[in-house]
């Protein structure tokens, strides 16, 4: 918010249309405008220190939207004395102000953060258990119910498939 006004401010003494600055081409606008910048400088510092809170936040988001309001409308109407002359630096960068002016008031008054972490990559772990395992079936047939019987007594038909195996 403060950095769009304080681009504003200067936008006003730069070139709007040819030779012409705010302050030569308009009659009311660049008083307003100037107005509309330092009220939302006094607004960006209470925002940043609470003790020196000279305006009330929710005046910003009025501020920011007439600024831009004023901004566009001068751009789409220009004076009668610009005469046609093409845009200059100065209404560009007003128009750049007023949106970036805009920006930071959604952004303090939506709650928008941005969060960058950057750590190094953590690499998977292998652990013998899960890469062991065998595939798993594609055939989808049911698992066959253990008997009750125990590991360490094993039936005798068990115990001939495991010498076959061995």
């Amino acid at each position: 918010m403060a950095l769009g006004a304080l681009v504003l401010l200067v936008g006003l003494f730069l070139d709007w249309y040819g030779g012409l600055n705010a302050w030569d081409s308009f009659e009311l606008a660049d008083v307003l405008l100037a107005v509309l910048a330092l009220a939302a400088l006094a607004g960006a510092v209470g925002l940043l220190a609470a003790d020196a809170e000279y305006l009330d936040r929710r005046a910003l988001p009025w501020i920011a939207g007439g600024t831009f309001v004023l901004v566009a409308a001068e751009l789409i109407n220009p004076p009668p004395g610009a005469g046609g002359q093409p845009l200059g630096l100065g209404a560009w960068l007003a128009f750049a102000a007023a949106v970036v002016m805009v920006a930071g008031t959604v952004l303090t008054f939506g709650r928008v953060s941005l969060a960058v972490a950057v750590e190094g990559r953590d690499r998977r772990r292998r652990v013998a258990a899960v890469d062991n395992r065998p595939p798993p079936t594609e055939t989808g047939a049911p698992v066959q119910p253990r008997s009750s019987e125990s590991l360490l007594h094993p039936r005798p038909e068990d115990e001939g498939e495991a010498e076959r195996s061995a």
